[in-house]
């Protein structure tokens, strides 16, 4: 595998979850495919999760690792072509790209959409070029549009939880006080989209998430309705995708606090587990009693980031 960051990268997803199983019983029984060979972290944006879980599963496979904070004691970069570099950035990602190439063997990049321009964070502009111009394999660690790690995650843990074979998993939008990318709820969609899982995304009037990533998966603007009978809520902030008004992408729509997922909504579920990504804002996203029920697997959820990226980059060694 030269490149992870859609579903359709991972191959048969059945594969990949018994795989993912394997590698959860073992960490360590990859760790000589590392050996003497190093993946790149590059962080354009700030994490926990993300950093964390990459770097061990890239350890537990014998590998060594360089993060790289770009905001933070490198150059700043400039990433626009065409530009005078006239200002405070000392290098441009043209060159800088392919240095980074030389250092290592894999590199796993992590971008933030600027919602400046839609147009500009759809095309993925930043991790096309570590694409093109590296010469080495590239996962995404979150771009503008997607976040495959977390997706992958998320569906080893519903199948670790699921109580029947076909689950109805509910993806809701949820309020929040600044103005989120769709990378999650995006890759979500296309991971959920691509299980054997009855999907459904609700959310208020103007959230409607890019056709590319959702299909024709049932939107129902109705939350309560949406969660009848649900086996997994997994709760998600998105700034308007600006679909049918893109100059409305990145605004914040609506803060309806009835969308806060309560016991209210979860008791019309069939006992659902709760998932979010977190960090979580609690009692703006979710409430207190909800995140801490027996229920809520956000912890599980968290703790098979590890087995997801261990995945992704044992696929990875295993191609060079």
């Amino acid at each position: 595998m030269k490149l992870f960051q859609h579903v359709t990268d991972i191959g048969d997803l059945h594969t990949a979850l018994q795989e993912a199983l394997e590698v959860k019983n073992d960490r360590y029984a990859w760790d000589s495919l590392g050996k003497n060979k190093t993946c790149l972290l590059i962080f354009f944006n700030n994490s926990l999760r993300t950093r964390l879980s990459t770097q061990k599963a890239a350890m537990n496979l014998g590998m060594n690792v360089i993060v790289l904070d770009v905001n933070q004691g490198a150059w700043k970069l400039e990433t626009e072509r065409g530009v005078i570099m006239d200002g405070d950035k000392s290098e441009h990602l043209l060159e800088a790209i392919p240095v980074m190439g030389c250092y290592c063997d894999i590199i796993g990049v992590r971008s933030f959409a600027t919602f400046q321009n839609r147009a500009d964070d759809y095309e993925e502009r930043i991790l096309n070029q570590f694409i093109r111009y590296s010469g080495r394999p590239v996962f995404f660690m979150e771009s503008a549009t997607v976040h495959p790690l977390q997706a992958f995650a998320d569906l080893i843990t519903i199948e670790e939880f699921k109580r029947k074979e076909r689950p109805k998993v509910v993806l809701t939008w949820a309020p929040h006080p600044k103005a989120l990318p769709q990378a999650v709820p995006n890759s979500f969609a296309e991971w959920m989209r691509a299980a054997d899982v009855e999907f459904v995304i609700t959310h208020p009037e103007g959230y409607e998430l890019d056709p590319q990533f959702i299909g024709d998966t049932p939107v129902d603007y109705d939350q309560m309705h949406a969660f009848e009978g649900a086996d997994f809520i997994y709760a998600k902030n998105w700034s308007c995708p600006g679909v049918t008004r893109p100059e409305q992408y990145g605004q914040i729509l609506n803060t309806d606090r009835s969308w806060t997922v309560d016991d209210r909504h979860m008791a019309v579920t069939d006992n659902a587990y709760f998932m979010h990504c977190l960090p979580v804002r609690r009692n703006m996203i979710v409430t207190d009693s909800v995140i801490e029920a027996p229920t809520s697997i956000v912890i599980p959820e968290a703790a098979n980031r590890e087995i997801s990226a261990q995945v992704v980059l044992k696929r990875m060694l295993q191609s060079l």
